[in-house]
């Protein structure tokens, strides 16, 4: 398995309702949630190295370190960069930016993944 250092990759969202801090439980206003935002972190993450893992394998977070910086309502775009900072035998982490449609940050974070063999992983459970 080879990861490559710089690997970058993005996604954008709009908000959506189910996306916002009152839908899914974490505050009682229509702006986008911090669930949701570090759920479309993890989803950037994971998606970029799918490609690079061994049949049978996937990743796992383990650490994600994550400042919600600016509201943003119902309807804004939303787009997600992560890049590769550090590959450690199976252990991938990335630092990653949230932007919304203005340019403005909304959130960044650094988030470490560790690549498991999905069989051996859910026997231990």
């Amino acid at each position: 398995m080879v990861i490559p250092i710089g690997l970058k990759a993005e996604k954008e969202v709009t908000v959506a309702t189910k996306d916002s801090a009152k839908a899914l439980g974490s505050g009682e206003l229509d702006v986008y949630g911090t669930p949701a935002m570090i759920a479309l972190m993890e989803n950037v993450a994971l998606d970029m190295i799918r490609q690079y893992l061994p049949e049978g394998n996937d990743s796992v977070g383990i650490k994600m370190n994550a400042n919600h910086l600016k509201a943003s309502p119902i309807g804004t775009k939303i787009k997600c960069e992560a890049s590769i900072v550090a590959v450690d035998g199976r252990k991938v982490s990335y630092e990653i930016v949230c932007t919304d449609e203005s340019g403005a940050t909304i959130g960044t974070a650094t988030h470490d993944r560790f690549v498991v063999d999905v069989d051996r992983f859910m026997s231990k459970l």
